[in-house]
């Protein structure tokens, strides 16, 4: 048993080595929330944005992507055009630190083996979980709990790349992540007696978009790509 487990990891890592082509590189922009607290532009960053990312390419139009993203998401309600929210006035910052992985499509073949200049428009979805650390609003200031949580989402990412120079490959994105939590911005607290400090809309979950640029480096043989 342990013979064949060696021969087939093997004949996968010499299929991968000879048959399809890698990116890696990194991810440098900005990052906004929307949620209960502050300003709910969609594209508005306030924060710094960086990581790094690696790309498979399994054809010349779609890629299997893994991206780890670090920022502080921040909200300031005196930004928000809602008169409440800045009668409200609430402030809050929250570390996150995002992994992602899923599919990037591109809307035109992108063969980096043609020797050609190439540009195309894409698509990124997936699934994503960010590490945050909780807090509530107690007497108007951010209170942390000291504990920190996971908040569950869905990338959503529309961008634009190019190969400009040798095996570089520059591009720039927008990606909104949708989360299954309401906790980020602090207005549902994580423990359970420190509920009655609740706030705002219950039924809508935070958001946060991260806008920026990518920068990858292509390494392998010549792909042999699938049929489409």
């Amino acid at each position: 048993m342990r013979h064949l487990i060696i021969l087939i990891i093997s004949v996968i890592t010499i299929n991968l080595g000879h048959s399809q082509i890698n990116e890696i590189g990194v991810f440098v922009g900005g990052s906004n929330f929307i949620g209960d607290v502050g300003a709910t532009n969609f594209i508005s960053p306030n924060q710094l944005a960086f990581g790094g990312i690696y790309k498979w390419n399994r054809s010349k139009r779609h890629s299997y992507r893994a991206s780890l993203i670090f920022s502080e998401l921040q909200g300031i309600d005196n930004n928000s055009d809602d008169p409440r929210r800045i009668q409200r006035g609430y402030e809050f910052s929250s570390k996150i630190l995002e992994a992602s992985v899923g599919l990037e499509f591109t809307f035109m073949d992108f063969d980096l083996h043609s020797g050609e200049k190439l540009g195309t428009p894409y698509l990124f979805a997936g699934i994503s979980v960010a590490n945050h650390d909780n807090h509530y609003f107690l007497n108007g200031l951010q209170t942390s709990e000291n504990t920190s949580s996971w908040a569950y989402g869905i990338p959503m990412a529309i961008g634009f790349k190019t190969n400009f120079i040798g095996s570089l490959i520059l591009g720039i994105e927008v990606g909104a992540r949708y989360t299954f939590s309401d906790e980020i911005d602090g207005s549902i607290p994580d423990a359970e007696f420190r509920q009655q400090f609740r706030f705002g809309n219950i039924n809508n979950n935070d958001w946060y978009v991260f806008s920026g640029i990518t920068l990858t480096y292509t390494f392998g043989e010549n792909p042999c790509y699938c049929p489409e």
